[in-house]
């Protein structure tokens, strides 16, 4: 159980770290998603600080399993709420996003399960 627990800990915080930084260094992609869902560019900065507080958060429950289980939970609930934004402008296109939900999903499964 430790293995799954870790692997999907580690797999959610590079996923949702690299999604961090991308928000954060202002890259194309962030910018053309916020386009699509309609939300305004002033949002990308303060969603990408919240994706990296989630990866170190992950990270973090590895030491303390209260803040993983914290993060994992807020994770799942930010990208739900992305999922909301999408299918409010009827975007469909919703790969990506099932990855990131799926990832962290499992990163808080196991986590419960593991302690």
């Amino acid at each position: 159980m430790y293995a799954a627990y870790l692997a999907s800990t580690v797999l959610a915080a590079a996923l949702t770290g690299s999604a961090a930084i991308a928000n954060v260094i202002g890259h194309a992609y962030p910018k053309s998603q916020a386009d699509k869902v309609r939300v305004d560019h002033k949002w990308i900065l303060p969603f990408g600080l919240l994706l990296g507080a989630g990866a170190a958060g992950l990270l973090a429950g590895l030491a303390v399993p209260a803040l993983g289980l914290l993060a994992a939970s807020g994770l799942v609930l930010y990208f739900l709420g992305a999922l909301v934004a999408h299918l409010r402008v009827h975007d469909h296109n919703l790969g990506p996003w099932f990855l990131y939900l799926a990832t962290c999903t499992a990163a808080l499964v196991t986590t419960v399960a593991y302690h």
